[in-house]
């Protein structure tokens, strides 16, 4: 079974920054766009960034300037390092890996969308 690890989350304070970190069994990591999620409860998940295999970000309005999304492909290891960190941040935040190519991924018998346990971030003072 696909496991996606995902590290780094905890309590914080306001205005605080925090780095998230993600590691995926390398053949999927190499395949696939990564994204971090959060999800408070009460509310629907959210995409808070992805990065594609080709290292390009993309941001919700909500972190945007906030947090930056990173890839590392020799480690397997994706980040999210967010800065200036809000009350309204408190949320389970989790790891997803969709391979670019469902057609590839298909043919070498991988799933379309890998999920992690998720990790706690906590903003409070």
């Amino acid at each position: 079974q696909v496991q996606l690890v995902e590290s780094g989350g905890g309590l914080v304070q306001p205005g605080e920054s925090l780095k998230l970190s993600c590691t995926a069994p390398g053949d999927i990591f190499g395949l696939s766009a990564m994204s971090w999620f959060r999800q408070a409860p009460g509310t629907q998940r959210e995409l808070v960034a992805t990065i594609n295999i080709r290292g390009s970000p993309k941001y919700a309005d909500s972190v945007k300037g906030r947090a930056i999304i990173s890839r590392d492909d020799a480690k397997n290891t994706v980040y999210l390092e967010m800065t200036s960190l809000k009350p309204e941040d408190t949320a389970v935040y989790l790891c997803n890996a969709r391979p670019e190519s469902a057609r590839t991924a298909i043919r070498m018998g991988y799933g379309l969308d890998y999920w992690g346990q998720g990790t706690q971030v906590t903003v409070s003072s």
